[in-house]
């Protein structure tokens, strides 16, 4: 079972890294002079039959109002980056009757495995830090029978992003009221469908998007009706020894550990072409062949491809091991996965 590990002290870290470091620290000093305290946002994860992948972040997060009728509308991408990430903070999570004390990365990221023995399906755990109320999450605990699931890219996948280029994604990150963000026609019904004629089947959204629109994604995934899921994001900006995470390595990495926790689970691999999907899953079935049950890339329309700043090359999978389908919506790849036997018609 693998456990959270804290980089070795002799490990060289990039100037940049260090200087993000100082500057997040800077801004959580004035943040707590205002009397402000660290909570946990909490990630849905997922879990074994023996252990609890738990993810969550500390923040301190800006006061945000809530309109006349309580809800939290017209939420603007920027609020999102403006939370304080807590750096190395103590967090308590509570599994059933027992706590467990795990310590955040230098970004206020959890992301550790636990010990505990829980019932297949939905189950809560709660994580709190320095003392605070306890928040609650969800693990999805696959069950030791379960033989199939889903993993799901997100950007131009389920939601509309056009995330590859550069100015167009900061707009959509930064101004772009989140309510605004459309769904990928029929992709909802696709995996609802899916999960629904495979019961216990986990579903995990993967991508490459920031922790910190976790909360906006898990908000617009509930508002459009896609089945519930773990989400598998990433920390944008300089790691110990490189400028930038490599959005590429997180989604192999992520995908390698699942082949790794549930062996017997086929994945079925949902992305797009706007991006590199078509090449991290080629990759990833030609090493982990028994582990796919299917790919799904969906086609961007050419005004899509335009904006996402063109096409990545599909190849030709005719010869694959693996049924490979491809459609421009949700509806057109269900009807191909029907085709193929993968969903049954």
């Amino acid at each position: 079972m693998p456990e959270h590990a804290v980089a070795p002290a002799r490990t060289k870290v990039l100037w940049l890294a260090r200087l993000e470091y100082r500057f997040h620290a800077w801004r959580e000093r004035r943040a707590r002079k205002r009397l402000l305290t660290p909570t946990v946002t909490p990630f849905p994860g997922y879990a074994g039959v023996d252990w609890v992948r738990v993810l969550g972040r500390v923040l301190i997060v800006p006061l945000v109002k809530p309109s006349e009728r309580g809800e939290y509308a017209s939420v603007r991408g920027w609020r999102s980056f403006a939370a304080v990430p807590v750096g190395f903070a103590q967090v308590s999570v509570r599994i059933g009757d027992t706590v467990h004390e795990v310590v955040a990365d230098r970004g206020g990221v959890i992301d550790t495995v636990l010990p505990a023995t829980l019932e297949p399906g939905w189950q809560p755990l709660e994580m709190s830090v320095e003392g605070g109320d306890p928040v609650e999450t969800r693990v999805f605990v696959v069950g030791p029978d379960v033989r199939f699931g889903v993993v799901s890219d997100v950007d131009d996948t389920v939601m509309v992003t056009a995330i590859p280029r550069p100015l167009l994604a900061a707009w959509n990150s930064f101004v772009v009221d989140e309510h605004a963000r459309q769904p990928v026609p029929g992709m909802s019904v696709l995996l609802e469908r899916v999960t629904r004629d495979n019961p216990g089947a986990p579903v995990v959204y993967l991508s490459t998007g920031a922790w910190n629109i976790a909360p906006t994604l898990m908000r617009f995934l509930r508002r459009h009706l896609f089945p519930p899921g773990a989400i598998l994001l990433t920390d944008w900006g300089p790691t110990h020894d490189r400028w930038f995470r490599s959005g590429k390595d997180h989604k192999l990495s992520n995908l390698d550990r699942l082949a790794h926790e549930f062996p017997d689970v086929k994945w079925l691999l949902i992305g797009d072409d706007g991006q590199r999907d078509d090449e991290i899953y080629t990759r990833f079935t030609s090493e982990h062949p028994s582990n796919v049950a299917a790919v799904a890339i969906r086609r961007l329309s050419p005004a899509e491809a335009v904006l996402a700043g063109g096409r990545t090359a599909v190849n030709d999978h005719s010869a694959a091991s693996v049924p490979w389908v491809t459609e421009s919506d949700g509806a057109g790849l269900l009807e191909r996965l029907e085709e193929v036997g993968v969903v049954e018609a």
